[in-house]
This record gives structure tokens, C-alpha cells and sequence, in this order.
């Protein structure tokens, strides 16, 4: 507000005109576009492996007179692999599944962290699910792949206890 010397009348200063606003158009990038995955990529090639992996262990197990309880079984603690049971025991399997072996056998890629992580599985799996007592075993399901359409498939029992 402006003051007059005149009258010490306080008057209020013009308005000035609004200038209408100017629409600016503005570009928007088009979203990126996502890949597609290739099917070839060493990512989806190995998941692809594993998967195949996890199905010729269930069904061995199946076929050995194990119940298959949970299939890629999911807790804080992570991912069990196959959990089943047997008339002596609730048995947490890992199932691993190489291509060759030039990194080294199947088995050999469970190691100390992972065994630790399946002993954190199991305990959640028996909090949620069994009431009473339960005997557990880690099986390791370790599958070498020969061909398209052959494996050799070998099962270790008890692969390894609690705390070791």
C-alpha cells in the first residue's frame, strides 16, 4: 500500500492487468522401454536350471515315498528349497544344479553361510507349523546336468546337522 502526502490518505496501489497465462507445453520422455529378457541371458538360463532342477528332485523324492510339503517355501530367513517329510523325520532339501562341473560338484556350493541360513528356515518352518517335537534333517539333492534330457542326480541324507 502506498501512503499520499497530501491527504495522509492510505490508497491502494492499481492493479495491473493479469496477463492471461501462457499454456507451455511440456515434453514428457516416453517411459523407457523394459528388455524383454532374452532367453539366452546367463540370468534367466541359470533360474530356468534351477527350476528344472527343483522338479526332478521333487519327483525323486516322490518317487522314494517322501511327502512333499512345501515347494520354495518362503520366511525372514529366506527360501527353503523343497521341505518333506519321511516316517522318521521333517527333512529340509537344497537343491543345487550346475551345467558341468568346472566350477567344482553341486554339494560343494552349500556352504557354512548356507547351512546356517537352512538351520534358520527349519527353526521358523517348525514355529509356524508343528506344535510337539520334531526330528529334522538337511538333505542336499545335487544334479549335474549330462544332456538335454539327462542328469545324475545324487541324494546325501543328512548332508549335514544343526550346528556344524
Amino acid at each position: 500500500m502506498a501512503a499520499t502526502a497530501e491527504a495522509g490518505v492510505l490508497e491502494r496501489p492499481v492493479k495491473s492487468e493479469k496477463k492471461p497465462k501462457t499454456t507451455r507445453k511440456v515434453r514428457r520422455k516416453a517411459p523407457a522401454k523394459r528388455k524383454t529378457p532374452d532367453a539366452n541371458a546367463k540370468g534367466v538360463r541359470n533360474r530356468a536350471l534351477g527350476a528344472r532342477g527343483e522338479d526332478a528332485a521333487a519327483r525323486f523324492l516322490k518317487r522314494n515315498g517322501y511327502t512333499i510339503l512345501e515347494r520354495n517355501w518362503t520366511c525372514f530367513a529366506g527360501e527353503a528349497d523343497i521341505i518333506a517329510v519321511d516316517d522318521e523325520a521333517l527333512i529340509f532339501v537344497e537343491v543345487k544344479t550346475r551345467r558341468n562341473t568346472d566350477k567344482g560338484l553341486p554339494s560343494e556350493a552349500v556352504t557354512r553361510a548356507k547351512r546356517e541360513k537352512y538351520e534358520r528356515i527349519a527353526l521358523a518352518y517348525i514355529q509356524d507349523h508343528f506344535f510337539g517335537e520334531a526330528v529334522v534333517r538337511f538333505d542336499v539333492i545335487a544334479i549335474t546336468v549330462l544332456s538335454g534330457d539327462r542328469a545324475f542326480l545324487r541324494h546325501h541324507l543328512g548332508a549335514y546337522s544343526a550346528g556344524c
